[in-house]
């Protein structure tokens, strides 16, 4: 579950998400100024403008929920508060279409092919949209009988990934959702997020329980893996052994500020979007075997001055709550407060069965009066 600050990277084309606006510049060189601002709440009216007068106006508050690039960065999805996707594409940038979804949507992801955006939401439905057709509805693929906090697709498109809130991980084939193939069980908890390591296609990492992350990140170049934790003002960054399928812990980033997302580009480092106007983003470099933030760096200036130029957009998510403290699910100890008052019953019956009893004889059991006999007493 996304929260509506968010940070998305695919290539040299960096997007900053706030509120119900996102911004997309270019890490290419410091001279490069090219950049794009779109904002959902104007597309919101238009959208009503094309469904006519008489058309039910959606409720919402265009705040951008989660958002995607496909593969090769030709394209970019969003979805909001609203109950939109919106489709783009990025060479040069365009809005291609505004399309309504049933429910309000928790992830989304392109299909390797980047023919159709999967779309999951809160019902526990996973809907397809056709990237070629962008005007075309969407198709229902698979459901769950809980909430949706994940998608994913095998990179040779064979498998459709999801995970739920009540602690699985299913594996379904994408030409019959249907048919499941596999599930990945074993977390005591609601899954976060998961992840296909690209450099290792059957490998899948997850994350759920106290410590959920709110994002995980690779860099093929070292295949590294950085962790954000819900509410954890760090980056914890790992190395994974694929022979042994095991990540190995290396080091923590701290930060003064809130970390709201994380992103690896291939050719820079790692890029680590903070509420700090001043110093909005933080890029990150391995030296000596060390991931240190770099102090000068020409593009890191100038990517920073685009959003403290904007930074209106991401004034009114600081603060905003998108923990998953809300996801848990409540234990009771019903068993403590049953065994107390048994006791107390039984303690209130023996009491009653004593008050009630004669007094015992002299051989100390209870002296049994015949009819019409009265006791005496000296």
């Amino acid at each position: 579950m996304a929260g509506s600050v968010g940070l998305a990277l695919c290539g040299q084309t960096l997007v900053v998400r706030g509120g119900s606006r996102f911004l997309a510049t270019s890490t290419a060189s410091s001279d490069d100024d090219s950049l794009f601002i779109y904002d959902c709440s104007a597309a919101e009216k238009k959208a009503q403008e094309n469904k006519g007068e008489d058309a039910p106006l959606v409720q919402g508050s265009s705040v951008i929920l989660a958002s995607t690039f496909s593969k090769s960065g030709s394209y970019f999805a969003l979805t909001d508060d609203s109950k939109r996707l919106i489709l783009f594409r990025t060479k040069p940038w365009q809005c291609l279409s505004v399309r309504t979804v049933a429910r309000r949507c928790t992830a989304l992801t392109f299909t390797a092919s980047e023919e159709k955006v999967l779309v999951a939401d809160k019902s526990g439905d996973v809907y397809s949209f056709s990237v070629l057709e962008p005007h075309g509805c969407g198709q229902l693929e698979l459901g769950h009988l809980s909430m949706l906090l994940d998608v994913a697709v095998s990179p040779d498109d064979r498998f459709i990934l999801t995970a739920d809130r009540d602690e699985k991980i299913r594996v379904s084939w994408a030409a019959a959702p249907h048919s499941i193939e596999s599930f990945c069980l074993g977390h005591t908890e609601f899954v976060s997020r998961i992840s296909v390591v690209p450099t290792q296609p059957r490998l899948l990492l997850s994350s759920s329980g106290r410590l959920a992350a709110s994002r995980i990140a690779f860099w093929c170049q070292e295949n590294c893996v950085a962790l954000l934790c819900d509410g954890a003002p760090a980056v914890y960054i790992f190395r994974l052994d694929a022979g042994r399928q095991q990540l190995e812990y290396r080091q923590q980033l701290a930060f003064q500020h809130q970390v709201w997302d994380v992103a690896f580009e291939e050719t820079q480092g790692l890029w680590v979007l903070q509420d700090c106007r001043e110093a909005p983003l933080v890029l990150c470099r391995p030296v000596g075997g060390q991931w240190q933030s770099v102090l000068e760096s020409a593009v890191l200036k100038k990517v920073s001055g685009v959003l403290h130029g904007n930074w209106a957009m991401m004034e009114g998510s600081a603060g905003v709550d998108a923990s998953f403290s809300s996801l848990y699910k409540a234990t009771f100890d019903n068993m403590t407060s049953y065994l107390r008052k048994k006791e107390e019953r039984l303690q209130q019956q023996l009491e009653k069965k004593r008050h009630r009893s004669p007094p015992p004889g002299p051989n100390g059991q209870a002296k049994k009066m015949r009819p019409g006999e009265t006791a005496w007493s000296c």
